[in-house]
């Protein structure tokens, strides 16, 4: 099995156990047509996964094969065991991301992007698909950057896009975990519970909980928020400006960044 296949079964694997596990380990409440958001958000999904592959074909692999045949990047430089440069690179990218993440909330340009992800009615397992196409060609930019300066494996590549992109699925996912469960998940990678407080309606809520996947970046770095205002089930969903479904349909998405309302909105995150 190559390592498309093996990516996409695992992709796979991982949306389908989440979108079944909703169904009977629902943790709130939707407020939307399921069907309706699942067809919106995995056309997202597949228009992007074409530009990625139009514009930048192989991608971050690509770009560590690259590196690694050019001798740049950190890593390349050093003389260490495979397995440590794989852990260090997995860690250091997952950083990447999260700061990433956050420079997206403060910067209102890249804000008016990434507010079409933000602007769903619910959160489940597809949400962690939602990205307007010009957030995920400048992701993949800004990563494969992060892959020249860095020189990681190809492998160690790979290995973190995978791990991305299901714990992408996992933290979005509308499921239940006990208590204690949540409570030492937390203390590593980041929960349903922990990332479901980050797509409130509340801006300072918003502008918190911004990782993927460890959870240490927030504790370290002041930006972890433990309890919403409100219990759980009760969290409202999304953004003050887009509150009914016809605001948020495919066309709508798509044209979402020209519109005033999200440069209102980023405007007002830094001043609350």
């Amino acid at each position: 099995m190559d390592g498309n296949t093996l990516r996409f079964t695992i992709f796979i694997s991982v949306f389908l156990t989440m979108l079944i596990l909703e169904r009977f380990i629902s943790r709130h409440p939707a407020v939307d047509s399921k069907p309706r958001r699942l067809g919106i958000n995995l056309g997202l999904t597949g228009l992007n996964t074409l530009l990625a592959k139009l514009v930048f074909g192989a991608a971050a692999v690509g770009a560590a094969e690259i590196a690694g045949s050019r001798g740049w990047g950190l890593l390349n430089m050093l003389d260490w065991p495979e397995e440590v440069e794989l852990v260090l690179a997995v860690i250091i990218l997952d950083f990447a991301i999260y700061l990433q993440h956050v420079i997206i909330h403060k910067v209102p340009f890249f804000w008016r992007f990434h507010v079409v992800h933000h602007s769903d009615l619910d959160l489940d397992v597809s949400s962690g698909l939602r990205f307007h196409p010009i957030e995920i060609l400048a992701s993949m930019l800004y990563k494969i950057g992060i892959v020249y300066l860095l020189g990681p494996a190809p492998l160690a590549v790979f290995v973190f896009e995978v791990i991305l992109n299901g714990m992408a699925l996992f933290s979005h996912s509308n499921i239940t975990l006990p208590d204690k469960m949540d409570r030492l998940c937390r203390s590593l990678i980041v929960t349903p519970d922990m990332h479901r407080i980050h797509h409130s309606v509340e801006v300072r809520e918003t502008n918190s909980n911004y990782g993927f996947n460890l959870s240490i970046w927030d504790r370290m770095l002041g930006t972890y928020t433990r309890e919403a205002l409100k219990a759980q089930p009760e969290i409202v969903i999304g953004l003050e400006t887009f509150r009914r479904p016809e605001e948020v349909t495919f066309k709508n998405l798509l044209i979402m960044p020209l519109q005033n309302t999200s440069q209102e909105y980023s405007q007002s995150s830094q001043i609350k």
